[in-house]
């Protein structure tokens, strides 16, 4: 008896020991200097009172060091990567099954820098969904392209990002038997194939975060309190604000042409600051000093062209504001108001031109409409606010404007009208490259009539079929709205479709202290 329990402790302390062995070889584990960490294969079940099961896995955090090695010519990028799963089981008595879950990546330290003049990207996060499609929208991230050669790379620059970034909100998973969604993640350190001495044994360290409930924080967005904490010139503080934190910070973006974005080329290139993205803080409290800003006063920054801003209305002008007269169609828009993104009940509709031409000087909806009515309705104090301005109206054909990309659509809309024509107003229309520059910069190479690809991260649109002010200037009838699909086209200016008025301000409008730009606290303008 005695023997048999020697060797029954001898066998335990064997498998003990080689346990142990295997414990310290899995936390050695490396890969050039990017580690992985020990949150592998971590199983969370998330069941509810019937029989359905969410149970998510993460894989291994990433841990990045850099050796004075990396930085040699030749060398490539490193590259970390890890995941986060989701699985849903239905339970047996239907065989369905929704829930929601949330994936962060929770950087837990960053002590990288950047180590050029123009703050190229260092750090780089690629994110691919369950489909395999990459992301390109997070908020408060800017997409960057970093390297050169086999060493260039696009992605979410996060070189000085220390904190917990929302990777996907609310996200859906249905079931009607068992199904898993796999999120993938890369971390990269790119090689510039410059001086990046000033990294050499810095580090990053992060961590996958899945399941179902939301957690407070984040990446910490920049407003223009930051740059403006006393207010001031609403044109000056967006302009400081780019100066401060650079490319891409909640979408603002400089048109200079020498951008370090994915699709810099495609920049409009006449110096204006655009904001650009699915959702930028660029919210602004027009026509009303009431402490909080009624919907129907909410209007956005397109941007900052010389010393103006433009705005245009968040949603769509009513009758209250335009009247029933003019171009007034008579009638209630009700057409595809299922991609409608806004909070309105009715929909007034407007032609273009109820005369059936294309003529912009004509039209009563610009004459009587905007230029008189709308103007007349805000009252003089915020008539005044508003710049007298030379918009260009000249147009040009079909497939110069909708059968290009947004760069081009500019040039031809805006630099080389088919004719040369102006019109000077007050109130007008978006331009069709407007709604072009506001989806994400890697959105400006899509083909303006194939934009409802890129609907999702254009704040521009709206869900209904509105007016632009651009024309075929080969035609004497065609006029190019927005579709309510998220594209352009072409279509008769007796269309009954909604208007969003359009104008700049006054290059001296002065903001107020303490406003951070979204829909419930937006700039509120001194009167």
């Amino acid at each position: 008896m005695s023997k048999q329990n020697d060797k029954k402790v001898l066998v335990l302390s064997f498998l003990g020991v080689i346990t142990l062995i295997l414990v310290v070889v899995g936390a050695t584990y490396a890969y050039f200097a990017a580690q992985g960490g020990g949150t592998g294969n971590i199983n969370v079940n998330a069941g509810t009172a019937t029989t359905d099961n969410l149970s998510f896995q993460v894989g291994e955090s990433i841990n990045i060091t850099a050796n004075e090695e990396d930085f040699g010519s030749g060398a490539g990028n490193k590259v970390g990567s890890t995941y986060a799963r989701a699985t849903l089981t239905a339970n047996n008595a239907t065989n369905n099954a929704t829930r929601n879950y949330y994936v962060y990546l929770d950087i837990t330290s960053n002590d990288f820098e950047y180590t050029t003049e123009d703050r190229q990207a260092e750090i780089l996060l690629k994110v691919t969904d369950p489909d395999g499609t990459e992301i390109t929208s997070i908020n408060g991230l800017t997409r960057k392209t970093s390297g050169r050669g086999e060493n260039e790379v696009t992605g979410f620059d996060i070189t000085t990002t220390e904190d917990l970034i929302r990777i996907v909100d609310n996200y859906e998973i249905t079931s009607t038997g068992t199904v898993t969604q796999e999120w993938n993640i890369e971390i990269i350190f790119v090689n510039l194939d410059s001086d990046q001495n000033g990294n050499t044994n810095k580090t990053f360290n992060a961590n996958l975060i899945i399941q179902e409930t939301a957690m407070e924080g984040g990446v910490s967005i920049p407003t223009l309190a930051n740059v403006c904490p006393d207010g001031g010139n609403l044109a000056s503080c967006i302009q400081t604000y780019y100066t401060a934190y650079g490319e891409g910070t909640y979408g603002l973006y400089l048109h200079d042409g020498i951008g370090t974005y994915t699709n810099a080329d495609q920049e409009a290139e006449d110096n204006s600051y655009r904001y650009a993205g699915a959702n930028p803080n660029n919210y602004v409290c027009f026509g009303s000093d009431e402490e909080t800003c009624p919907a129907d006063n909410l209007y956005r920054i397109i941007g900052v062209f010389g010393d103006e801003v433009k705005l245009i209305k968040s949603d769509y002008a009513t009758s209250a504001l335009l009247g029933t007269n003019g171009d007034y169609s008579g009638d209630t828009y009700k057409d595809n108001t299922d991609y409608y993104k806004g909070s309105l009940d009715v929909f007034d509709a407007y032609y273009w031109n109820g005369n059936n031409q294309n003529t912009w000087s004509e039209s009563l909806l610009n004459k009587i409409n905007l230029n008189t009515n709308y103007l007349n309705n805000i009252g003089n104090d915020w008539n005044n606010k508003i710049a007298n301005h030379t918009w260009q109206i000249g147009g040009n054909t079909y497939d110069n404007i909708l059968k290009n990309t947004v760069k081009n659509t500019y040039q031809n809309e805006i630099i080389n009208q088919l004719t040369n024509t102006t019109y000077s107003a007050k109130i007008g229309l978006m331009y069709v490259s407007d709604y072009g520059y506001a989806a994400s910069p890697e959105s400006w190479n899509t083909t303006l009539l194939y934009y409802d690809e890129v609907k999702s991260v254009n704040w521009l649109y709206m869900g209904l079929i509105e007016w632009t002010i651009t024309h075929d200037a080969s035609s004497s009838q065609v006029v190019f709205p927005l579709f309510y699909q998220g594209f352009t086209y072409g279509d008769g200016t007796k269309g009954y479709y909604v208007v969003r008025p359009v104008f700049y301000l006054n290059s001296d409008v002065q903001i107020y202290e303490g406003h951070d730009g979204t829909a419930s606290d937006p700039y509120r303008i001194v009167i």
